[in-house]
């Protein structure tokens, strides 16, 4: 069984940044040889996400726009009140996504759909280094 464990660096992103990394997962299952599993990404941090969506402006407004009526940012939050970072918003929206994501690798290509791309979604309320961790397991082709 192979394992290997790769980092993507997204600088400086903001609230509402959804950001497109299926090209560089797919970097990472090529270069190290992956054939057949998996490819783990997550997300360290408790305000980010990483999600599959269709990659285009309409959704990723209408995705923002479910988010805000699910958790509000102008809404009441305990965290906000222990903490005082104006961020409860974020950290409740983040836990609805999730951290990470599991896709299966076949052939050497990650089983996405046509339409369907890996993104990382910003939602703390003030600028953030992110690091997204993916770990590859399964057969290589080697």
């Amino acid at each position: 069984m192979f394992v290997a464990t790769r980092e993507i660096d997204l600088h400086r992103s903001t609230e509402g940044d959804v950001v497109d990394v299926t090209q560089q997962v797919q970097d990472v299952v090529t270069d190290c040889g992956l054939d057949e599993g998996s490819a783990h990404v997550f997300v360290s941090g408790s305000t980010g996400a990483v999600t599959t969506m269709e990659f285009e402006p309409g959704l990723k407004k209408d995705l923002f726009r479910a988010l805000e009526c699910l958790a509000p940012s102008r809404g009441e939050y305990a965290h906000d009140e222990m903490w005082h970072d104006g961020n409860g918003h974020s950290h409740v929206r983040a836990s609805l996504l999730g951290p990470s994501l599991v896709v299966p690798v076949l052939n050497g290509r990650l089983a996405l759909g046509r339409w369907q791309q890996i993104v990382f979604l910003e939602l703390d309320n003030k600028p953030r280094d992110r690091r997204l961790l993916v770990q590859v397991i399964g057969r290589t082709n080697g």
